[in-house]
């Protein structure tokens, strides 16, 4: 952890890669406060919010640094980072685990965390997860953890336990259209929205949602015109995941805009850089010279005093001659 902390920052940085050509200056950490809830609330219709997921130490140091306005521990941690099949796998134990080590490195952007699916809809066992229930979960991500907020996926009672969580006085951002934790029987992984009938189900949703007390509301997967004329309705920051450049902000999984994942390629996902290739090329590079005796160098390696030398070797050669 010390080794991160003591990294430099740059005042200024080359250009980034051909996947970015623009030079950014480094924010001076030292200067800006923390960003709130009620902070991104008010940048509603002042600038573009930008959002980008982090499930360790390294990516949210690095993503606070870069300037990010919310670090979103997601549940996509499930299929990004640990390989499982879906974000209704993973539990609170996990992402507690994970939150933990994001929090411990950001300290500018906001961390809103997400709750799991057997967090606030039903348990593993299939039991229906009350509302009081869902308060303890939360309570014990964000006191655990020490995020900012936590994020609840549209479902059927949706609006009972955002309610009570919002009352506990921990603040929630919503989110609605895509929600993977119930795609399956919405539908599938596919836009929402898509109809006028649809279209007005969102908007409803989004007003009972504004109306219960959310800060922000995460919209995925909608038309753009949709999530355009949505986020207009609404007094709150509408941030956009494959909805379009109409809305608030903008959240992407930091692992896609990296080139992480390059089987995974959604038409709203912009790669930025191509680390998988990059760290595959640099791994095999490795393991060529480690083969090959070519590393370590000796510019790799920690000296010991010739006379401190001499010395083990002639205990080395007693001791060895006493246990043959």
């Amino acid at each position: 952890m010390d080794f991160f902390n003591k990294l430099p920052i740059r005042k200024k940085q080359l250009k980034t890669s051909e996947y970015g050509a623009k030079k950014m200056e480094e924010r001076d950490l030292n200067n800006e406060h923390a960003v709130t809830p009620l902070a991104v609330k008010e940048l509603k219709n002042k600038r573009k919010i930008a959002m980008l997921t982090a499930y360790d130490y390294p990516t949210g140091l690095m993503l606070d640094r870069a300037g990010v306005d919310i670090v979103l521990v997601g549940d996509s941690l499930a299929n990004a980072a640990l390989g499982l099949p879906s974000t209704k796998d993973i539990g609170l134990e996990e992402m507690l685990h994970h939150a933990k080590a994001v929090c411990r490195a950001v300290k500018k952007a906001l961390v809103i965390v997400d709750m799991p699916y057997t967090t606030c809809q039903y348990a593993k066992n299939g039991a229906l997860i009350t509302a009081p229930e869902v308060v303890k979960n939360a309570l014990c991500l964000k006191n655990g953890s020490g995020c900012a907020a936590v994020k609840i996926e549209w479902f059927e009672r949706c609006l009972e336990v955002t309610s009570a969580v919002i009352k506990s006085g921990i603040p929630v951002c919503g989110h609605i259209g895509l929600t993977p934790q119930t795609a399956e029987e919405t539908g599938g992984f596919k836009a929402k929205g898509v109809s006028a009938q649809e279209a007005l189900r969102l908007l409803d949703q989004a007003i009972a949602l504004e109306k219960n007390g959310c800060f922000a509301m995460v919209m995925e997967c909608v038309p753009e015109a949709v999530a355009g004329e949505i986020a207009r309705k609404l007094s709150i920051p509408v941030i956009g995941i494959g909805s379009g450049r109409f809305c608030d902000g903008q959240v992407l999984v930091t692992n896609d805009i990296l080139g992480l994942t390059p089987e995974f390629n959604p038409r709203f996902v912009k790669r930025y850089a191509g680390l998988y290739a990059e760290t595959v090329a640099a791994a095999a590079d490795y393991v060529r010279e480690v083969r090959e005796g070519i590393f370590p160098e000796q510019k790799h390696t920690f000296r010991i005093k010739d006379e401190e030398f001499a010395s083990f070797r002639e205990k080395m050669e007693k001791i060895y001659h006493k246990y043959r």
